[in-house]
Protein backbone atom coordinates (compact mmCIF):
# COMPACT_ATOMS: atom_id res chain seq x y z
CA UNK A 1 0.00 0.00 0.00
CA UNK A 2 1.24 3.36 -0.18
CA UNK A 3 -0.60 5.24 2.07
CA UNK A 4 -1.81 4.05 5.35
CA UNK A 5 -4.01 6.19 7.92
CA UNK A 6 -4.22 5.54 11.72
CA UNK A 7 -7.11 6.91 12.42
CA UNK A 8 -10.45 7.24 10.01
CA UNK A 9 -12.36 10.25 11.37
CA UNK A 10 -13.90 13.22 9.74
CA UNK A 11 -9.80 14.63 8.87
CA UNK A 12 -8.75 11.50 7.49
CA UNK A 13 -11.89 11.00 5.42
CA UNK A 14 -11.34 14.47 3.61
CA UNK A 15 -8.07 13.96 3.25
CA UNK A 16 -8.80 10.50 1.45
CA UNK A 17 -11.23 11.66 -0.53
CA UNK A 18 -9.09 14.55 -1.71
CA UNK A 19 -6.21 11.89 -2.79
CA UNK A 20 -8.10 9.66 -4.14
CA UNK A 21 -10.79 12.11 -5.73
CA UNK A 22 -7.39 14.26 -7.72
CA UNK A 23 -5.78 10.81 -8.69
CA UNK A 24 -2.80 10.84 -6.55
CA UNK A 25 -2.95 7.57 -5.28
CA UNK A 26 -5.65 4.88 -6.13
CA UNK A 27 -8.28 4.06 -3.38
CA UNK A 28 -6.96 0.27 -3.86
CA UNK A 29 -3.53 1.74 -2.45
CA UNK A 30 -4.55 3.23 0.78
CA UNK A 31 -5.22 1.04 3.93
CA UNK A 32 -6.95 2.87 7.27
CA UNK A 33 -7.54 1.64 10.45
CA UNK A 34 -10.09 2.79 13.11
CA UNK A 35 -10.96 0.73 16.44
CA UNK A 36 -14.89 1.20 15.66
CA UNK A 37 -16.96 -0.73 13.37
CA UNK A 38 -18.87 2.16 12.78
CA UNK A 39 -15.92 4.12 11.57
CA UNK A 40 -14.14 1.65 9.08
CA UNK A 41 -17.40 1.20 7.47
CA UNK A 42 -18.11 5.03 7.09
CA UNK A 43 -14.22 4.84 5.80
CA UNK A 44 -15.31 1.91 3.60
CA UNK A 45 -18.47 3.70 1.92
CA UNK A 46 -17.29 6.77 1.42
CA UNK A 47 -13.50 6.23 0.38
CA UNK A 48 -13.30 2.53 -0.77
CA UNK A 49 -10.26 1.83 0.93
CA UNK A 50 -9.15 -1.05 2.99
CA UNK A 51 -9.99 -0.79 6.31
CA UNK A 52 -8.95 -2.53 9.51
CA UNK A 53 -9.22 -2.38 13.54
CA UNK A 54 -5.15 -3.03 13.40
CA UNK A 55 -2.88 -0.41 13.47
CA UNK A 56 0.16 -2.31 13.12
CA UNK A 57 -1.56 -3.96 9.38
CA UNK A 58 -1.47 -0.66 8.44
CA UNK A 59 2.41 0.09 9.01
CA UNK A 60 3.28 -3.18 8.24
CA UNK A 61 1.87 -2.60 4.58
CA UNK A 62 2.11 1.36 3.94
CA UNK A 63 5.21 3.35 2.61
CA UNK A 64 3.71 6.49 4.06
CA UNK A 65 1.87 6.64 7.61
CA UNK A 66 -0.53 8.98 8.11
CA UNK A 67 -1.36 10.05 12.01
CA UNK A 68 -4.69 11.05 12.04
CA UNK A 69 -5.73 10.29 15.75
CA UNK A 70 -6.59 13.04 18.56
CA UNK A 71 -3.75 14.11 20.20
CA UNK A 72 -4.07 12.38 23.91
CA UNK A 73 -3.61 9.06 22.11
CA UNK A 74 -0.37 9.24 20.46
CA UNK A 75 1.99 8.21 23.13
CA UNK A 76 -0.20 5.04 23.39
CA UNK A 77 -0.47 4.38 19.58
CA UNK A 78 3.53 4.87 19.22
CA UNK A 79 4.07 2.45 21.61
CA UNK A 80 2.06 0.25 19.75
CA UNK A 81 3.53 0.53 16.60
CA UNK A 82 6.91 2.02 17.11
CA UNK A 83 9.03 -1.41 16.66
CA UNK A 84 7.02 -1.83 13.40
CA UNK A 85 8.01 1.61 12.20
CA UNK A 86 10.77 1.53 9.43
CA UNK A 87 13.11 4.23 9.28
CA UNK A 88 12.59 4.53 5.78
CA UNK A 89 8.88 5.25 5.98
CA UNK A 90 7.31 8.70 6.02
CA UNK A 91 5.12 9.69 8.99
CA UNK A 92 2.47 12.53 8.26
CA UNK A 93 1.35 13.66 11.49
CA UNK A 94 -1.85 16.18 11.97
CA UNK A 95 -2.24 16.25 15.68
CA UNK A 96 -2.03 19.71 17.42
CA UNK A 97 0.52 20.43 19.96
CA UNK A 98 2.25 17.46 19.27
CA UNK A 99 5.55 18.63 17.91
CA UNK A 100 8.39 16.86 15.87
CA UNK A 101 10.47 16.67 18.52
CA UNK A 102 7.77 14.90 20.57
CA UNK A 103 7.24 12.41 17.78
CA UNK A 104 11.01 11.70 17.40
CA UNK A 105 11.79 11.34 20.71
CA UNK A 106 8.41 8.58 21.14
CA UNK A 107 10.39 6.79 18.34
CA UNK A 108 13.66 7.20 19.85
CA UNK A 109 16.68 5.68 18.94
CA UNK A 110 14.93 5.38 15.67
CA UNK A 111 15.68 7.87 12.63
CA UNK A 112 11.92 8.77 12.05
CA UNK A 113 11.01 10.94 8.84
CA UNK A 114 7.80 13.01 10.31
CA UNK A 115 5.86 16.04 8.46
CA UNK A 116 3.83 17.75 10.15
CA UNK A 117 0.86 19.22 9.22
CA UNK A 118 -1.90 21.56 10.58
CA UNK A 119 -4.96 21.43 8.27
CA UNK A 120 -8.32 22.69 8.70
CA UNK A 121 -11.81 21.45 8.14
CA UNK A 122 -12.64 22.92 4.71
CA UNK A 123 -10.30 20.15 3.59
CA UNK A 124 -13.84 18.23 3.66
CA UNK A 125 -15.12 20.36 0.44
CA UNK A 126 -10.98 20.55 -0.99
CA UNK A 127 -10.44 24.22 0.24
CA UNK A 128 -8.16 23.51 3.07
CA UNK A 129 -5.36 25.77 3.82
CA UNK A 130 -2.62 23.52 5.55
CA UNK A 131 0.48 24.29 7.05
CA UNK A 132 4.05 21.06 6.34
CA UNK A 133 7.29 21.53 8.68
CA UNK A 134 9.30 18.65 8.28
CA UNK A 135 12.06 16.97 10.38
CA UNK A 136 15.53 17.14 9.56
CA UNK A 137 15.37 12.62 8.25
CA UNK A 138 12.72 14.35 5.19
CA UNK A 139 14.39 15.09 1.82
CA UNK A 140 13.12 17.81 -0.34
CA UNK A 141 11.94 15.33 -2.52
CA UNK A 142 9.86 13.78 0.44
CA UNK A 143 8.50 17.17 1.21
CA UNK A 144 7.45 17.76 -2.05
CA UNK A 145 5.23 14.63 -2.14
CA UNK A 146 4.00 15.50 1.36
CA UNK A 147 2.82 19.01 -0.18
CA UNK A 148 1.27 17.50 -3.42
CA UNK A 149 -0.95 15.35 -1.73
CA UNK A 150 -2.01 17.99 0.73
CA UNK A 151 -2.73 19.87 -2.61
CA UNK A 152 -5.18 17.11 -3.17
CA UNK A 153 -7.61 19.05 -0.50
CA UNK A 154 -6.66 22.22 -1.18
CA UNK A 155 -3.39 24.68 -0.60
CA UNK A 156 -0.18 23.93 1.20
CA UNK A 157 2.55 26.15 2.67
CA UNK A 158 5.57 24.93 4.12
CA UNK A 159 6.09 27.12 7.67
CA UNK A 160 8.41 27.16 10.30
CA UNK A 161 7.44 25.10 12.96
CA UNK A 162 7.99 27.74 15.34
CA UNK A 163 4.59 29.59 13.57
CA UNK A 164 2.39 26.21 14.33
CA UNK A 165 0.78 28.33 17.34
CA UNK A 166 -0.31 31.00 14.94
CA UNK A 167 -1.53 28.51 11.61
CA UNK A 168 -3.65 27.46 14.61
CA UNK A 169 -5.34 30.30 15.22
CA UNK A 170 -5.63 32.14 11.75
CA UNK A 171 -6.48 29.13 9.83
CA UNK A 172 -6.93 25.74 11.87
CA UNK A 173 -9.96 27.25 14.47
CA UNK A 174 -10.74 29.94 12.07
CA UNK A 175 -13.89 28.22 10.07
CA UNK A 176 -15.49 28.54 13.61
CA UNK A 177 -14.86 32.53 13.36
CA UNK A 178 -16.32 32.55 9.87
CA UNK A 179 -19.44 30.17 10.40
CA UNK A 180 -19.96 32.76 13.31
CA UNK A 181 -19.81 35.64 10.37
CA UNK A 182 -21.79 33.72 8.19
CA UNK A 183 -24.35 33.05 10.88
CA UNK A 184 -24.54 36.29 12.07
CA UNK A 185 -24.94 38.00 8.76
CA UNK A 186 -27.91 35.41 7.68
CA UNK A 187 -29.49 36.36 11.33
CA UNK A 188 -29.75 40.16 9.95
CA UNK A 189 -31.33 38.98 6.32
CA UNK A 190 -33.84 36.91 7.81
CA UNK A 191 -34.21 40.47 10.56
CA UNK A 192 -35.21 41.90 7.34
CA UNK A 193 -37.65 39.13 5.84
CA UNK A 194 -35.39 36.94 3.73
CA UNK A 195 -36.52 33.18 4.56
CA UNK A 196 -33.67 31.25 6.36
CA UNK A 197 -31.75 28.92 3.67
CA UNK A 198 -31.92 31.80 1.47
CA UNK A 199 -30.29 33.69 4.11
CA UNK A 200 -27.31 31.17 4.35
CA UNK A 201 -26.71 31.41 0.76
CA UNK A 202 -26.31 34.87 0.12
CA UNK A 203 -23.92 34.90 3.03
CA UNK A 204 -21.96 32.24 2.42
CA UNK A 205 -21.66 32.68 -1.51
CA UNK A 206 -20.23 36.22 -0.28
CA UNK A 207 -17.92 34.74 1.87
CA UNK A 208 -16.62 32.33 -0.63
CA UNK A 209 -16.59 35.38 -3.98
CA UNK A 210 -14.79 37.89 -1.46
CA UNK A 211 -11.95 35.39 -0.22
CA UNK A 212 -11.83 34.19 -3.82
CA UNK A 213 -11.06 37.90 -5.01
CA UNK A 214 -8.08 38.44 -2.10
CA UNK A 215 -6.76 35.12 -3.71
CA UNK A 216 -6.86 35.79 -7.86
CA UNK A 217 -6.68 38.86 -7.70
CA UNK A 218 -3.25 39.86 -5.53
CA UNK A 219 -4.55 43.23 -4.69
CA UNK A 220 -4.84 43.78 -0.90
CA UNK A 221 -8.00 43.46 1.24
CA UNK A 222 -8.30 47.33 2.00
CA UNK A 223 -8.15 47.98 -1.80
CA UNK A 224 -11.13 45.60 -2.10
CA UNK A 225 -12.89 47.02 0.55
CA UNK A 226 -12.64 50.15 -0.90
CA UNK A 227 -13.91 49.39 -4.37
CA UNK A 228 -17.21 48.69 -2.46
CA UNK A 229 -17.30 51.41 -0.76
CA UNK A 230 -19.11 54.71 -2.54
CA UNK A 231 -18.90 58.00 -0.85
CA UNK A 232 -21.67 58.34 1.10
CA UNK A 233 -23.08 54.73 0.53
CA UNK A 234 -24.65 52.17 2.06
CA UNK A 235 -21.57 50.11 2.54
CA UNK A 236 -19.36 53.03 4.04
CA UNK A 237 -21.95 53.52 6.18
CA UNK A 238 -22.10 50.02 7.49
CA UNK A 239 -18.01 49.87 7.64
CA UNK A 240 -18.41 53.08 10.24
CA UNK A 241 -20.73 50.81 12.42
CA UNK A 242 -18.03 47.98 12.15
CA UNK A 243 -15.60 50.23 13.13
CA UNK A 244 -17.83 51.68 16.02
CA UNK A 245 -18.13 47.97 17.46
CA UNK A 246 -14.46 47.36 17.33
CA UNK A 247 -15.09 44.65 14.55
CA UNK A 248 -10.97 44.42 13.78
CA UNK A 249 -9.68 44.62 17.35
CA UNK A 250 -12.37 41.89 18.05
CA UNK A 251 -10.32 39.41 15.33
CA UNK A 252 -6.83 40.52 16.28
CA UNK A 253 -7.68 39.82 20.08
CA UNK A 254 -9.68 36.23 19.27
CA UNK A 255 -7.04 34.94 16.71
CA UNK A 256 -4.10 36.43 19.36
CA UNK A 257 -5.98 34.57 22.18
CA UNK A 258 -5.98 31.23 20.28
CA UNK A 259 -2.78 30.99 19.42
CA UNK A 260 -1.90 31.60 23.49
CA UNK A 261 -4.12 28.68 24.34
CA UNK A 262 -2.30 26.65 21.57
CA UNK A 263 1.11 27.59 23.05
CA UNK A 264 -0.12 27.06 26.38
CA UNK A 265 -1.45 23.78 25.37
CA UNK A 266 1.36 22.28 23.35
CA UNK A 267 3.94 23.45 26.64
CA UNK A 268 1.21 21.94 29.04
Amino acid sequence: MKLGFIGCGNMANAIMHGIIANGLVAADQIIGSDPTEAGRQRTLQENGIHVTSDNLEVVRQAETVFFTIKPQYYQEMISEIKDEIREDQLIISIAAGRTLDYIEEQFAPKQVKVVRLMPNTPAMVGEGMTAACPNKNVSKEELTYAVKICDGFGKTEVVSEKLFDVVTAVSGSSPAYIFMLIEAMADAAVLGGMPRQQAYKFSAQSVLGSAKMVLETGKHPGELKDMVTSPAGTTIEAVRVLEERGFRSAVIECIDACAAKSEALRKG
